[in-house]
């Protein structure tokens, strides 16, 4: 069964927004451009219902078509923006990234994870040529770098399980990939000394260190790296000297974040414009 095909037993469940949502992920870093065939492929849609959904989402501004070949659109960040507005960590992480990135001269990114991925939530570059092109929204296997094991890190067995069953939606290989006992030992490794490093597993050339970004609770709810060029830095040098600073980094975020989400919430008060319902009685 594909993955559009999936459903639901409850009556809740709405199968054509799922099948929507399908489409949408069904682009990516390798797939930028598809056809309506490959839309129904790639989600198991008959292909008659993906032309309907990619014809709606086209009226609704996500995707654009020319000659029968579809991409998306720029509208589609306003799905992912959102929830990073909404946590509020950007703006939070922000000045901190881009002092990080001031002291260190390398690149410098935020991300969380999405299944068995991370997706980029936040970056301050540098111009250094790197072997894969980052963004905002990019995907990486989190097996193979340095925030990815952040986060898996702080998972329980069963989640861990559950994360590492879900199919990577990056379209990229890694370099290299641990073996389950590899991997167990390196979580452990990262839980002991609260930071991680990958170094050309994801690619040649690419060697990193992450920390996590802690919330009020003490759980991972982001992590934190400093991306180098492995020719250019020696492991020796990206962990004397730039993970002091990452580390004092990330503890100054999670510390804001930390306090800010512990703010007592203001209640909304209601608009001039709008009547305000009264609460219903019994009976209503």
């Amino acid at each position: 069964m594909g993955r559009g095909q999936s459903g639901r037993g409850d009556g809740d469940f709405v199968e054509a927004l799922a099948r929507g949502l399908d489409v949408i992920k069904a682009f990516g870093p390798t797939a930028l451009e598809l056809t309506v065939s490959e839309v129904a492929a790639r989600t198991g849609l008959a292909r008659p219902t993906a032309r309907r959904l990619l014809l709606t989402l086209e009226q609704l501004g996500y995707v654009r078509s020319v000659n029968g070949v579809f991409s998306l659109t720029t509208r589609t960040l306003e799905l992912g923006t959102s929830y990073i507005s909404a946590l509020g960590m950007w703006e939070i992480a922000r000045p901190h990234l881009t002092q990080l990135v001031s002291r260190t001269g390398e690149s410098s990114s935020m991300s969380q994870l999405d299944g068995s991925d991370i997706v980029y939530t936040a970056r301050v570059p540098v111009a250094k040529i790197i072997a894969f092109s980052v963004r905002i929204g990019t995907l990486f296997p989190a097996i193979a770098t340095s925030m990815g094991r952040v986060l898996l890190a702080d998972k329980s067995a069963d989640e861990l399980d559950e994360v590492l069953a879900t199919p990577s939606r990056s379209g990229i290989i890694p370099r290299v990939t641990p073996t389950p006992a590899e991997l167990d030992e390196s979580l452990g490794l990262i839980r002991e000394r609260g930071w991680a490093m990958s170094d050309e597993m994801l690619s040649v050339g690419i060697r990193s260190i992450a920390a996590p970004v802690r919330d009020a609770t003490g759980r991972t709810a982001a992590a934190m790296n400093v991306t180098v060029h492995a020719a250019e830095t020696s492991i020796e040098h990206l962990t004397t000297e730039y993970l002091p600073l990452l580390l004092e980094t990330a503890t100054a975020v999670s510390e804001e974040w930390s306090n800010l989400s512990m703010l007592p919430i203001a209640p909304e008060q209601p608009s001039a414009e709008m009547p305000v319902r009264r609460a219903p009685r019994q009976g209503d």
